[in-house]
């Protein structure tokens, strides 16, 4: 149990959702800007509705299948690293068990502790669960909480996933020329929204997130449509 969280309560700190956070408001706003650019593509270049509904669904799929592959493979090399700096750490422990309670000691002098109680407190941790210690303060690892590929890959398919669908919601309710203006006006309000529930959820300023995304997503789309227009009126 986390002492600081149940005898502080009015101190309800963020950064322990950094990770998720970060992982959860990229995939939703990948997919929003991705999605509802490639559509706007396809519909600049003078595509009929079903053509722009094709465009849409597949990159619904291709993109969380590759925000799915790319995050598995990033976060099993992650876990790999942890994996062997657990064993060097275990290797070295049994090797040098002297070598490394001094280690352990100079990690907490260097954070402000005197001598005597640096070594205490390293004596103390150390005898509780030396590679616990170790692995924690050395190195920044929790051994007990490695990273999880899989549960890694579903969420960012997943929130890609989320984002994509509203472009192609706005596609499915309103059809003909009018659009392309109500996928712009779906994506972007979806887009402001995610970024204000980002910061949020993170701590910071709500208004700056919802108008950062908001506009990037806007250049995004206002590029890809252009493009799509030149490409359509040569081709």
């Amino acid at each position: 149990m986390n002492k600081s969280i149940t005898l502080h309560p009015e101190e309800p700190h963020k950064s322990h959702r950094s990770a998720w956070l970060r992982a959860a408001v990229l995939g939703v706003d990948d997919g929003l800007v991705s999605v509802s650019s490639i559509m706007l593509g396809v519909a600049s270049a003078h595509a009929t509705n079903s053509i722009i509904m094709t465009a849409g669904i597949a990159g619904l799929v291709a993109g969380a299948l590759s925000m799915a592959a790319g995050e598995y493979v990033s976060v099993s090399s992650q876990r790999d690293s942890e994996k062997a700096d657990i064993i060097i750490e275990k290797k070295s422990l049994e090797a040098n068990p002297d070598e490394e309670l001094e280690e352990l000691a100079a990690i907490y002098e260097d954070r402000g502790l005197s001598p005597k109680l640096a070594k205490q407190v390293a004596v103390e941790l150390h005898n509780h669960d030396a590679l616990a210690a170790h692995l924690r303060d050395e190195i920044g690892i929790d051994h007990e909480d490695l990273s999880n590929p899989v549960q890694a890959a579903l969420a960012s398919a997943t929130a890609f996933s989320l984002g994509a669908f509203v472009p192609i919601v706005a596609a499915l309710i309103f059809h003909g020329s009018d659009s392309s203006l109500y996928i712009v006006i779906f994506s972007l309000v979806a887009l402001a929204i995610s970024g204000a529930v980002g910061a949020f959820l993170g701590g910071g300023n709500r208004m700056w997130a919802a108008a950062r995304v908001f506009l990037g997503g806007g250049v995004a789309m206002a590029v890809t449509a252009f493009i799509g227009h030149l490409i359509g009126r040569s081709v």
